[in-house]
């Protein structure tokens, strides 16, 4: 049996460096990547090889690890194309190891699509990350849908990756303890997966997969809570008069 790790992070320096200088690029979670870890998120090579080896992974689906591009304005627009091309140049390198999800800017939504299309097309990714909200406009807003349109026609997954809730939610569920068991109960702990689920279903009740019926999604980490309620969840078939409501949808999920 092949195993395939649909959810391995990078993080190139270009990427790292662009986080570290540009105003608002953090979201509060670049300290989640120090040391070690930030080693091995930056390595493509024979030490990610090793470690694959070692753990029994036969391929890496490779994808920018969290927060992604989206808090980086019109400077995400490059960063992806060279992020993108990175993850290309690894998967050149190491075909029957690795595969790679795109990552893309969406505060430019058109730019985006575009990006989308020249990374599967060209590049060969198979599908690409959804970082979550940009600012306060949660996934079902229409600045996502050009990237919606261009994944439904092309075939390819979207993968829902986790994003650190908003200030004023943070500050309210998930803040009185210390700084860094807020950041972990606000992130890993908790926080990051209820925020991934209710992005999920506020695709659904947007309407999302009326429109692009074919579109699909992966969730992560078991489904990011979703499955554990989707009979609740199913409830609200009664009043969203959905073509594709809750009960339809059949998640892809990984941990």
């Amino acid at each position: 049996m092949k195993i395939i790790a649909i959810e391995e992070h990078v993080l190139p320096d270009e990427v790292k460096h662009g986080w570290d200088t540009i105003p608002g690029a953090d979201d509060g979670t670049l300290g989640l990547n120090p040391g070690l870890l930030g080693e091995r998120l930056a390595d493509l090579g024979e030490q990610r090889l090793a470690l694959m080896d070692e753990t029994g992974v036969d391929v890496q689906v490779l994808s920018l690890t969290t927060p992604g591009l989206n808090n980086l304005g019109h400077h995400g627009v490059d960063l992806a194309r060279r992020a993108n091309d990175i993850l290309a140049g690894a998967v050149s390198a190491h075909p029957s190891r690795f595969q790679a999800m795109a990552a893309l800017s969406f505060a430019q939504p058109d730019e985006a699509a575009r990006e989308l299309r020249r990374a599967v097309e060209e590049l060969g990714c198979k599908g690409a990350v959804l970082f979550g909200r940009v600012g306060d406009k949660n996934l079902d807003h229409m600045i996502f849908e050009p990237t919606f349109a261009s994944a439904a026609e092309l075939n390819v997954p979207l993968l829902i990756h986790p994003q650190i809730p908003q200030t004023s939610i943070r500050d309210t569920y998930y803040a009185g303890f210390s700084a860094r068991v807020d950041l972990a109960l606000s992130t890993f702990a908790l926080g990051w997966h209820f925020e991934a689920g209710i992005q999920f279903v506020r695709l659904i009740l947007g309407g999302v997969f009326d429109r692009h019926p074919n579109l699909q999604v992966i969730l992560g980490h078991w489904g990011e809570l979703v499955l554990f309620y989707l009979e609740r969840l199913v409830m609200l078939d009664r009043v969203s008069k959905l073509q594709r409501p809750s009960s339809t949808m059949s998640a892809t999920t990984s941990i």
